[in-house]
């Protein structure tokens, strides 16, 4: 496989950026031209001794903003472990230059937008969750990678990438363009990695699980819902588990995703707005897109929908149930299992119930495995394909119980498990397992949600506690501001970032610039003050208490009447995108 550099050097002169391979034995250097923007391959010696010189982790890519175009560079990493003796890292810091060494030439509103689109990116950039490798593909899983070519195995990470996990693919696009460079960029990840190494009856092996959030239809929790008309699902995840022991590999896939239908769920200021159906589109284009995507991707689907089937949520287990019946593909099964009913009054063994009824289709499916000589000794037939609301918290507990299942199996046919033995009787072990689906689960939800998960304390713990509903709810709040009052900044912001959203430097004017009805303003704050009006009033009391009580009413209603109106009016009050909001509203 070609491989890419690891470690760089970034010189800075007034009229190029020199990147410097310094790998051993390496001696390109990567010129890219400020005024002109060609990149192309240089030597050392060309390197001017003028130029500031600062150690770079690796490029992230290019993007055109306002003021010109501007490099992304990683600054610095953390090395999250080995995988097959390739080290993964995640990217925790970057630095956005401009090719311009000034922006005067700029408007006072081009300024403002320039600095907008800047805060855009950074937002991107702060979402924990970028990782990458500069010699291992962490784009496919083990599977697709054992069912490859000769041809495949001799090209670049660029040009192998599964490109629905490559985060920077947009930026990159001017040095996929040029195969030369190839080793000057890697693709990178966003989700989770953890890499650990456990030991059980003596015997230590690796546990890995690798989380690939897709970039097609990638966004935040209540503007992006559904899929889009090629079949994209909004918050699709690919999960995952690997297990090393003695050089033989075992790997068990499971995804997660949007119903696969066009359905929306816009905030309103509600605390739940009620999701809706669209009745102008043709459903079963998109959705047959969608699995016959699946199907070639992963093999036979059976789809767990986890959601309500009573209140707001019923209808759409209804409509999904139906367009698979429609659908008649015999590759495709679907199981509905209300989580909420199931399991409340704190009932969480009942899980057992569905991870029983599917336990023969996971026998079915298998896992794939290949032993130290590289022969291949089983195959994964078929994915898990679960669903709730968001795809988050209901979704991580179930598959966190399906890939112990799976991992149970796997441990016994390496010869780590002895028979009889259980996972979940190594303490040690269950422990590691547990509290690392729960990070997985928070990063899922922080990069959709904007929080941490919900339910962590069960898939931490196994059981259900006082404490996590505590904590359930204050992180349902937080996820009730965010959704409000900053995804849609958030949304823009990912729109930037992967190209769905192109700034013109010509064009003078941009989306950012949204007029504000009157009563955006002015509305809350007839609310704060008659509300404010009201407390003063019950504080400081009148001559009588009739005349207390006339202004308590007055004031009070006054307050009320204004939070009516902004309630009913809630999508106007809200944080909506402004860069590609047509298309989301799909």
């Amino acid at each position: 496989m070609a491989t890419a550099y690891e470690r760089f050097k970034l010189h800075t002169s007034p009229e190029k950026f020199y990147i410097e391979a310094c790998d051993d034995g390496a001696n390109d250097v990567l010129a890219i031209d400020r005024v002109s923007t060609e990149m192309t391959l240089t030597v050392k010696k060309d390197i001017p001794p003028s130029a500031v010189t600062r150690p770079i982790c690796g490029i992230m890519g290019t993007i055109r903003l306002v003021a010109g175009m501007y490099l992304i560079i990683i600054t610095k990493k953390k090395k999250v472990g080995d995988l097959f003796g390739h080290t993964i890292w995640k990217a925790t810091e970057f630095d956005i230059i401009s090719y311009k060494k000034t922006v005067l030439h700029l408007t006072d509103n081009q300024m403002q937008d320039n600095k907008c689109f800047l805060a855009m990116l950074n937002n991107v950039l702060n979402t924990d969750g970028f990782y990458f490798a500069t010699n291992y593909d962490l784009t496919h899983s083990l599977q697709r990678l054992s069912n490859t070519s000769p041809e495949f195995q001799e090209m670049s990470l660029l040009e192998r990438a599964d490109q629905r996990f490559v985060w920077n693919g947009h930026l990159l696009r001017e040095f996929t363009a040029q195969p030369e460079l190839h080793k000057f960029a890697f693709p990178v990840l966003h989700g989770y990695i953890v890499v650990k190494s456990c030991c059980i009856n003596g015997k230590y092996f690796d546990w890995i699980i690798i989380s690939r959030r897709s970039c097609f239809r990638a966004g935040v929790r209540y503007y992006v819902r559904g899929i889009d008309s090629e079949g994209h699902a909004a918050n699709f995840v690919e999960t995952e588990q690997i297990v090393q022991y003695s050089g033989n590999k075992a790997s068990f896939v499971q995804t997660r995703g949007s119903m696969p239908f066009f359905w929306s769920q816009r905030p309103n200021l509600k605390y739940k707005p009620k999701p809706q159906i669209s009745k102008t589109i043709n459903h079963m284009d998109g959705f047959q897109r969608h699995f016959d995507s699946q199907i070639i991707s992963y093999g036979k689907q059976v789809i767990l929908n986890l959601i309500n089937q009573k209140g707001s949520e019923n209808p759409l287990e209804q409509a999904f149930a139906k367009m698979v019946t429609s659908l008649g593909n015999g590759m495709v099964k679907y199981i509905a299992f209300d989580f909420h009913k199931e399991c409340s009054k704190m009932r969480w063994e009942r899980l057992q119930i569905l991870v029983d009824r599917v336990a023969e289709m996971q026998d079915e499916f298998g896992y794939f495995m290949v032993d130290s000589d590289g022969k291949v000794l089983m195959q994964q037939e078929g994915t898990f394909r679960s669903n709730c609301m968001d795809c988050l918290d209901r979704t991580n507990v179930i598959q966190s119980l399906l890939a112990r299942r799976s991992l149970q199996s796997q441990l016994q046919r390496l010869g780590v498990l002895h028979v009889g033995q259980r996972i979940e009787e190594q303490d040690d072990f269950e422990n590691i397992y547990k509290n690392a689906w729960a990070d997985n689960a928070n990063a899922c939800a922080k990069q959709y949600a904007g929080t941490g998960a919900l339910k962590t304390d069960f898939t931490r713990t196994g059981k259900r506690t006082q404490w996590g509903l505590v904590m359930d709810g204050w992180n349902s709040m937080i996820r009730y501001y965010k959704n409000n009052f900053s995804d849609g900044f958030r949304q823009d912001s990912i729109d930037l970032f992967l190209g769905n959203y192109a700034v013109d430097e010509a064009d003078s004017s941009t989306p950012l610039h949204v007029q504000k009805d009157w009563k955006f303003l002015t509305l809350p704050i007839i609310m704060v003050v008659a509300f404010s009006m009201c407390i003063i009033c019950l504080l400081m009391a009148g001559d009588t208490w009739t005349e207390t009580l006339a202004y308590v009413l007055f004031w009070g209603t006054a307050s009320i009447g204004t939070a009516a109106i902004i309630l009913f009016n809630g999508n106007e009050f809200v944080d909506a995108p402004k860069l590609v909001q047509k298309e989301k509203m799909d």
